[in-house]
């Protein structure tokens, strides 16, 4: 992945990932070559990780969903 790369683009990435090993399998084998995808879990968990910062990055501020409020005497 890209560096560079906004947590919101880096989780497109990500379920394009869960995507292949959903639809294709964890490994195959063609002739003599093979292939072994990223694991499910730890891909799971980096889409979970990265919908927070991506969340985090949208709302902004250390609190999301946190409003100041302001209340005058009466």
């Amino acid at each position: 992945m890209n560096e560079n790369w906004k947590p919101s683009e880096r989780v497109a990435q990500v379920d394009a990932a869960i995507a292949a090993v959903l639809s294709g399998g964890q490994s195959y084998k063609l002739g003599s070559r093979s292939v072994t995808r990223a694991d499910l879990a730890e891909l799971r968990a980096l889409r979970s990780e990265l919908a927070a910062q991506a969340v985090q990055e949208e709302v902004g501020g250390l609190l999301p969903r946190t409003w100041v409020a302001r209340f005058d005497g009466r």
